[in-house]
């Protein structure tokens, strides 16, 4: 057997699969792909083969069905560093990774406070993802949102401006057209949007307080964010103020109004436990034995202002505090009237 690596690019290629003329690279995921090796493939890696034969799939794609059972080698199952002897037919089922999937329309009921022409202000549930990320590939706002308004995949992130936590709930502002969306990232840098919020914290801050403490990725644990002092911290600023205090337990526990200057990743839930007042229910950034008293972290973004991106108008909007919350603050003995 030669040892000069031959030319994989000249190795024939038979695939047995429809036809598309779409411009794609890509083949349909149910369509399998079946490969008639020659000689030129002898002493070689299959995924490699593979890699060069199919290279609108990546390597590390391709090794994960062989190791996942979907490449077959005269039909038989093979393992993840095989070799090829030249002669084989190959047979690949592909398999879209979650990713791939994750900007398509689902459709989802939309609680829906406003919409005009240029934008939408959702109110959003707890338990809702807005984005697609690593475990939620699907099921989230942005998927609602593309189902519901199908030319807002023109515009980036489906029109997501600013995101909430998956179980924080309350008011967000889509922009369905691009001059939309450039406009409300423009308030937002500017910090002219207006973003108030209510939570529920363990302990009794003082009445009225600013927490104006830069907050970056914590270096431990790559879940949570923390107030840092380093280069990689960015700015963020939060005002808050006590409304009403009651008892939670034997636990004093607070109702907060918080306003956002910034708009960070965690920023509530790190700056209260950044002066000693973590979110009721905050697993993430709570005390462990104090986590059950609620489903959720207690943070509901009640009020949205902003300068309309068409008419220049200013626009507020405000969302009562779902039944859960209203139920958790008057087991504390603190009413919704209080608001």
């Amino acid at each position: 057997m030669s040892t000069k690596m031959p030319n994989l690019a000249n190795i024939p290629l038979e695939v047995d699969a429809e036809d598309t003329d779409d411009g794609d690279n890509t083949l349909p995921e149910a369509s399998p792909i079946v490969l008639k090796l020659t000689s030129d493939a002898c002493g070689i890696r299959l995924d490699k083969v593979l890699s060069t034969l199919i290279p609108q799939y990546s390597r590390s794609r391709i090794q994960q069905w062989i190791e996942g059972g979907r490449v077959t080698v005269d039909d038989r199952i093979v393992l993840g560093k095989a070799t090829v002897f030249g002669d084989e037919t190959v047979v690949v089922l592909p398999q879209a990774a979650p990713e791939e999937q994750a900007f398509k329309p689902e459709p989802m009921a939309l609680s829906i406070v406003h919409e005009d022409a240029a934008i939408l202000v959702i109110d959003k549930p707890a338990g809702l993802v807005v984005h697609p990320a690593a475990g939620n590939w699907s099921g989230t706002l942005l998927n609602g949102l593309l189902h519901y308004f199908p030319p807002i995949a023109g515009v980036p992130r489906a029109g997501i401006v600013h995101r909430l936590d998956k179980d924080t709930s309350g008011l967000m502002v889509v922009a369905k057209t691009l001059q939309a969306h450039t406009d409300l990232v423009r308030q937002l840098q500017a910090r002219t949007v207006k973003r108030e919020y209510l939570a529920l914290v363990w302990g009794t801050p003082q009445i009225n307080g600013k927490v104006d403490a830069a907050i970056g990725r914590h270096p431990r644990d790559r879940l949570k964010m923390a107030v840092l002092e380093n280069a990689t911290a960015k700015p963020a600023v939060t005002h808050y103020h006590r409304i009403a205090t009651g008892l939670h337990g034997k636990r004093p526990v607070s109702l907060m109004r918080c306003q956002l200057e910034t708009g960070r990743t965690h920023q509530i839930r790190v700056h209260m436990q950044s002066i000693g007042s973590t979110l009721v229910g905050d697993t993430l950034y709570g005390k462990p034995h104090l986590a059950p008293a609620f489903g959720r972290q207690a943070l509901h973004a009640y009020r949205l202002g902003l300068i309309h991106p068409e008419s220049r108008k200013p626009c507020d909007w405000n969302s009562p505090l779902p039944q859960d919350f209203i139920d958790l603050i008057a087991q504390a003995g603190i009413a919704a009237t209080s608001l």
